[in-house]
């Protein structure tokens, strides 16, 4: 949407031998030098991490992540072995760690389902059968129930268009359905904002939207926080979010990471080392205009170590 801009690109005088010598330098003797480590992987793509991958098994007959795994704990290791992973494969494995062992967290599901596009939600489907040997939809309707089940199985047929196309009546007879679905009587037809909110492109639901609030006199989020609760209340929302700015979603959903006691380091190291390519630099924007304070300020007031030198040298 828009002008993205990432944060990583392409490392132009990549050299994958001398990335492959220096890595297993860093890695050789008592200690780790993980400055050299972050210094070569968050300077690098992901094409040129899975080449440095293939090259290191290539040369030393040894695989790079377990070596890491090895020399590397806490989150800090998880970063880098997210970093190592090819987009797709990590995204899977997120997803099924969102579902794994008691209760679900829809909101890591809604995170990555709600920003994919039809090929990647296509992608999502082949990788996780191939990684877990599991079938995603299966999964994600075994894992949640009611309407929230509906959405997440609406958001998985991956049939959302895609054009930047708007149909002026279609947004109009969809603001009036949605109206007449929410506030307009009583009850909430969730079926219909499930359907809306899953199939149409980002563009008709801003115009949609817009519509609805001057139909209601209700701002369409607050229309959903009076008329809808819990697990779904969190998705529609989230939906919404991601339809009127993706990046400014992704920023919220880091600040929410480092809101209150605790830091949730999943969600940073997902967002960072998965946007980085996409639209980090534009995210690190919308960061600081809407929370007066840097992306990297926060980072470093919340992060320590390795783990706060990685994620900063990936925001660059």
């Amino acid at each position: 949407m828009g002008n993205c801009q990432p944060t990583v690109f392409p490392y132009e005088d990549f050299n994958v031998v001398a990335d492959i010598k220096a890595i297993r330098k860093a890695c050789k003797g008592f200690g780790t030098d993980e400055q050299a480590i972050i210094d070569i992987l968050a300077n690098r793509s992901w094409a040129q991490r899975q080449e440095i991958k293939q090259a290191y098994y290539d040369k030393y007959d040894d695989e790079l992540v377990d070596v890491l795994k090895k020399e590397l704990s806490g989150n800090f290791e998880k970063a880098i072995l997210a970093m190592l992973d090819p987009p797709v494969i990590y995204a899977v494995k997120e997803l099924r760690k969102a579902m794994k062992g008691p209760g679900t967290d829809e909101d890591v599901l809604v995170e990555i389902l709600c920003t994919a596009t039809n090929a990647d939600i296509a992608m999502f489907k082949e990788c996780y059968f191939q990684v877990h040997e599991r079938d995603l939809e299966a999964d994600i309707e075994g894992d949640t129930s009611g309407d929230v089940r509906n959405l997440l199985t609406a958001l998985l047929q991956g049939n959302r268009d895609e054009t930047y196309e708007v149909d002026e009546v279609l947004a109009e007879q969809d603001a009036t359905a949605l109206f007449e679905a929410g506030e307009g009587c009583f009850g909430t037809d969730e079926s219909t904002f499930s359907y809306i909110l899953a199939t149409r492109n980002y563009l008709q639901l801003q115009v949609t939207f817009k519509i609805y609030e001057q139909l209601s006199g209700t701002e369409i989020l607050d229309a959903i926080e009076n008329e809808t609760s819990g697990t779904l209340k969190r998705c529609y929302k989230a939906l919404v979010r991601v339809a009127k700015n993706p990046q400014l979603y992704f920023a919220r959903r880091l600040n929410n990471a480092m809101k209150g006691a605790g830091t949730d380091e999943d969600t940073l190291i997902r967002i960072i080392v998965c946007r980085s390519e996409y639209d980090l630099e534009t995210i690190k924007d919308m960061y600081l205009e809407k929370y007066d304070v840097s992306l990297k300020d926060a980072l470093r007031d919340e992060c320590s170590g390795d783990f706060k030198r990685l994620l900063l040298a990936i925001c660059h």
